[in-house]
């Protein structure tokens, strides 16, 4: 296992902080065909922190995502990052019999996180008993984004569109979901036919989420616009805010890495304003600091050239 420490990452106020990552710690998972590796990153200081599980999109791994889990690790949380039976890293062939179980399995990757903090706490060191366990939530993006919508009552539909396994947990209190699939019925064919997984019902995702949405992320996979990745929002029950993204496409303006290939839309500014919103979201959700939300919705909509407006309900 290999630690770090950088402090080039920045609290929201602006202070610098210095943040521990140890890569990679492993959660022991015999039945799982490889044991699941994780990232953590931290502040260096501080006690009581607050613990975010992230879960990458297709192909990525534990190393993705810096700008999203060093800026909230520089913020006060705790990020741990699994790398997914997907993973590139890996490199799993598509024949594996494990394949067309992989979305459970990501689902499972996630609670073994939780199910795992104080074994992740004794493994990185300095952390131990710095981790509030009472205070957690899901963030993810893309396919992550759905293996995270799970854990907030999220479910799948069935071939004959009953609500599948319910595998909500409630040690989470709140979800970041980024650039969310949106309903089944809107699948192209080869999605539809291959991926049965992507049948969602939001009717009983009860638990607090930010949606973030780009109104330019056209998916190959859907046959609607943009307005697809909305549909979290739109069909979901209870204390939701969905924040659009203007020219936003997948990638939301490069969370998943500086100068990543995949980001076809690259913008700091778009990535800062996700940072801030996210940020301020998970403070309000899982520590009550209503101030920072309604500091940052409000900069916002006072915006006169805004890069986004939020809805809330």
């Amino acid at each position: 296992m290999s630690a770090s420490r950088t402090a080039n990452a920045r609290q929201t106020t602006g202070t610098p902080a210095t943040v521990i990552s140890a890569r990679p710690v492993v959660l022991s998972a015999p039945e799982r065909g490889d044991d699941l590796q994780v990232r953590v990153s931290a502040p260096a200081t501080g006690t009581g922190l607050p613990v975010v599980v992230f879960s990458h999109g297709f192909g990525w791994s534990m190393d993705g995502y810096a700008p999203l889990a060093d800026h909230w690790a520089a913020d006060g949380f705790v990020v741990v990052q699994p790398t997914h039976l997907d993973s590139r890293t890996l490199n799993i062939p598509a024949e594996d019999p494990r394949t067309p179980r992989i979305w459970r399995i990501r689902v499972k990757d996630l609670t073994r996180v939780l199910d795992g903090l104080d074994v992740l706490e004794a493994a990185v060191p300095g952390l131990a008993g710095r981790l509030d366990h009472d205070r957690v939530a899901v963030a993810g993006h893309s396919w992550g984004a759905q293996s995270a919508s799970t854990l907030l009552g999220a479910r799948v539909l069935d071939s004959d569109g009953r609500p599948g396994e319910d595998m909500s947990d409630a040690r989470v209190k709140a979800g970041v979901l980024l650039a969310l699939p949106g309903l089944g019925d809107d699948l192209v064919p080869f999605a539809a036919e291959n991926f049965p997984f992507m049948r969602p019902s939001f009717d009983t995702m009860t638990t607090p989420a930010l949606i973030v949405a780009g109104d330019r992320d056209q998916s190959h996979l859907s046959t609607r616009g943009p307005d697809w990745f909305t549909d979290p929002y739109t069909y979901s029950p209870g204390d939701k805010s969905l924040l659009t993204l203007f020219d936003a496409e997948h990638s939301l303006g490069g969370i998943s890495g500086h100068e990543v290939a995949e980001t076809t839309d690259a913008s700091p500014a778009r990535v800062a304003l996700v940072q801030r919103l996210t940020t301020a979201y998970l403070r309000s959700a899982l520590y009550g600091e209503a101030t920072a939300w309604k500091t940052a919705t409000a900069a916002l909509a006072a915006d006169p050239d805004p890069l986004g407006k939020l809805q809330s309900k």
